[in-house]
């Protein structure tokens, strides 16, 4: 259902060249988005803290945008949106610096719970051990309405998703373009999952928006600034993750931080947050602790098996396979003869109901009972 300030709110978030900052300003100023986008440039130029080519730059593309046609066109693109005076806009990250105006999501709202929200952040090449303990972890919260916050790259971002749908908890993905991409595309069918049956993908870019470098560090504020607490479960000095980190502790939210081996780059990070005070997390009950949620956590029970899973004629020919003997992709491809794509598409499958998991030496290994 959309009311008349809704086209000029999507007008605002189809040019490029303008930041929520900017938006918010201009609409604290004038007090509605409507007369924020039909201010006259003298309005505008007195306007403190705005820049002359910012102003400059809005004029030149508010010359060429026609809001009832973005409104259309967001309607044909079939995508749902919340803006920051929507009653459904999330509590927390209002209270974020920079906030965006604008998020469009696929999923549904009503799956997440928007006050117990946990950001879970990491190295992109994060190490087995590490993916091993973060979906320990996280499994313990089965049964709770807890929601898993991540950014949908690789490592631990996905391991932290897929391991919220494999243990029916909500998740919400906040992507780095607009949703005509999707990127990581090995990441596909993990979308598909949480548009469908796990929770939310957000965005703040227009749909044609591509995923510029810059754009994925600009994302993490949302991550963070969405979650009640950030657990960072890998990190080398300079990541992204420690940019999340910095983040966390500037939106005054709870610092957590999952230890790993000495030896690996990767946790130098790690404990250079918990030299200087984030909480030490080896388990879930020590997130509980430090968010201060009262949550009943049920010891999950160990009888996951073939039997219970509906797998198709030729996953049960490869997960038997695996099962049988860790396997890499050239081993079961040439024993099955299948197509590259379909056995890719296969094993993602296998591996996103968590049948299955990758190795460090590049193999695949079962992860449940043979029954």
């Amino acid at each position: 259902m959309t009311n008349e300030n809704d086209k000029y709110w999507l007008a605002f978030a189809s040019i490029e060249k303008i930041g929520s900052v900017f938006i918010q300003t201009l609409f604290n100023h004038f007090g509605s988005i409507k007369s924020a986008w039909c201010a006259g440039p003298g309005d505008l130029y007195n306007i403190e803290n705005l820049t002359k080519r910012q102003i400059t730059d809005f004029l030149e593309n508010r010359d060429k945008t026609n809001p009832d046609e973005c409104l259309e066109f967001i309607c044909k693109k079939n995508l749902k949106y919340i803006n920051y005076t929507d009653d459904n806009y999330p509590e927390l990250l209002k209270q974020i610096y920079n906030p965006p105006m604008t998020l469009f999501y696929k999923g549904d709202l009503s799956r997440c719970n928007f006050n117990r929200t946990l950001a879970v952040v990491g190295s992109r090449k994060a190490s087995e051990a590490a993916k091993t303990v973060l979906t320990k972890i996280l499994s313990e919260f089965k049964g709770t309405d807890i929601c898993i916050v991540s950014g949908l790259a690789l490592g631990i971002d996905s391991c932290a998703h897929k391991a919220a749908v494999n243990n029916g908890i909500s998740t919400i993905g906040v992507i780095a373009s607009g949703f005509d991409f999707v990127y990581p595309t090995q990441n596909r069918d993990l979308y598909k999952k949480i548009e469908n049956e796990s929770g939310i993908i957000f965005s703040e870019y227009w749909p044609t928006f591509q995923p510029l470098q810059w754009r994925f560090p600009h994302r993490n504020r949302i991550v963070t600034g969405l979650s009640k607490g950030t657990l960072v479960a890998e990190a080398a000095i300079k990541s992204g993750a420690l940019i999340s980190a910095n983040l966390c502790l500037e939106q005054n939210r709870e610092l957590m931080c999952m230890p790993g081996l000495l030896t690996n780059p990767n946790t130098e990070g790690i404990y250079k947050l918990i030299k200087n005070g984030a909480a030490v997390i080896t388990r879930a009950q020590d997130i509980l602790d430090t968010l201060g949620w009262e949550v009943e956590i049920k010891q999950p029970k160990q009888e996951n098996t073939t039997k219970s899973l509906n797998l198709t004629e030729e996953e049960k020919i490869v997960f038997d396979m695996i099962a049988a003997e860790s396997c890499s992709f050239d081993t079961i491809l040439a024993k099955t003869g299948m197509d590259f794509g379909e056995l890719t598409l296969l094993l993602t499958n296998l591996e996103i109901n968590g049948c299955i998991k990758m190795t460090d030496g590049s193999k695949y290994m079962s992860t449940i009972n043979v029954g």
